[in-house]
């Protein structure tokens, strides 16, 4: 992995230890549809590893992310999207995430393998152009099903799908994303204590 682009995950890693001694003190913001949200809620470095080991076994892969936030995932997904000559798109609600993701990539020298999108995620799947081989949820957890009802009709043979947060916070959203993604035809699915839990599915038509 280039110099510049450890240099960035260091600065997420710091910026996260900050998170987790400030959340430890009491409850924390859960802004949805206004306001400044300055929790990053971001996948851990484990997460990000096994993403990018998953994504350097594609060719050439159209990566989805849904769930910008402040763009530590992204640029695990985009290492490993670049090397293997592929792209990320990924969508965020609020622009002044997309912003802080935007120039993180930059600074990473990452930015010309993602593509920033702003809106709901929901609606912009339809909107793209062509078919996805990787695909990571890590939005909203009652938008999980609507997304996965969006993107499933546009998934490669073998793509592959992360969705987080599937141990904690868990709950009854996650417990119903997992039974309605192993109703769909051709999809495999095991879920792994990584991180905070995250169902790895193959579409496998």
């Amino acid at each position: 992995m280039e110099q510049q682009v450890s240099a960035v995950l260091e600065t997420y890693h710091t910026l996260l230890a900050k998170e987790k001694e400030e959340r430890q003190k009491g409850p924390h913001m859960r802004e949805r549809d206004g306001g400044p949200d300055t929790w990053m809620r971001a996948v851990g470095p484990q997460t990000g590893q096994l993403m990018n080991i998953l994504v350097k076994s594609l060719t050439a892969p159209r990566i989805l992310e849904l769930g910008t936030s402040y763009g530590y995932s992204g640029i695990w997904l985009a290492e490993a999207a670049r090397a293997a000559g592929g792209h990320v798109t990924t969508i965020e609600m609020h622009d002044y995430k997309a912003a802080f993701a935007r120039d993180m990539a930059q600074r990473a020298g990452l930015a010309d393998v993602i593509d920033f999108r702003i809106g709901d995620a929901v609606q912009m799947i339809a909107s793209l152009p062509g078919n996805f081989d990787f695909v990571l949820l890590d939005l909203w957890k009652d938008l999980y099903i609507p997304c996965l009802e969006a993107f499933y009709p546009k998934l490669n043979p073998g793509a592959i799908i992360v969705a987080d947060n599937m141990i904690r916070p868990g709950g009854e959203e996650a417990r119903a994303y997992r039974q309605a993604i192993a109703g769909k035809a051709h999809i495999t699915s095991v879920m792994l204590p990584v991180g905070t839990g995250i169902e790895i599915s193959r579409f496998a038509a």
